[in-house]
C-alpha cells in the first residue's frame, strides 16, 4: 500500500508548475526594466523612502496590467516621437502607436491612482 502523500504528490507537483507559471506570466518584466522606471519616478517626484515605495508599487501596478512586451512597444513609441524628423511621423499618427501609448498611459493612471 501507497503513503498517501506518494498519491498526492503529482498533483502538488502540476499545482506548483501552474503557480510558478502563473507567478512567471505576472513577473515578466526584467529587474532592469523596473529599475529603470523606479529610477526615473523618482528623479521626477522627488528622492526619498517614499516615493521609493511609491515608485516601486506603481511599477508594479503597470507590470500587473500590461504585459511586458507592450510596455516595450510603448515606451519605443514614446522614445520614437521625441526623435525628430518626417521618417518619425509614424510613431505620432499611427492608430497603432496610438494604441499601444494608451494602454500604458491607463496602466499608468491605475498605477497612480493604488500606489499615489
Amino acid at each position: 500500500m501507497k503513503p498517501i502523500w506518494a498519491s498526492l504528490l503529482p498533483a502538488l507537483l502540476a499545482g506548483a508548475a501552474l503557480a510558478q507559471d502563473e507567478a512567471a506570466r505576472l513577473n515578466d518584466y526584467p529587474t532592469e526594466a523596473r529599475a529603470d522606471y523606479v529610477f526615473a519616478c523618482m528623479a521626477a517626484n522627488g528622492q526619498s523612502r517614499e516615493m521609493l515605495s511609491r515608485c516601486a508599487c506603481s511599477i508594479d501596478e503597470i507590470a500587473a496590467i500590461l504585459p511586458y512586451e507592450k510596455y516595450v512597444q510603448a515606451e519605443t513609441v514614446l522614445s520614437m516621437r521625441r526623435v525628430g524628423g518626417e521618417r518619425m511621423a509614424i510613431f505620432r499618427s499611427s492608430a497603432e502607436a496610438e494604441h499601444m501609448v494608451a494602454d500604458l498611459r491607463r496602466a499608468q493612471a491605475e498605477a497612480e491612482l493604488v500606489c499615489f
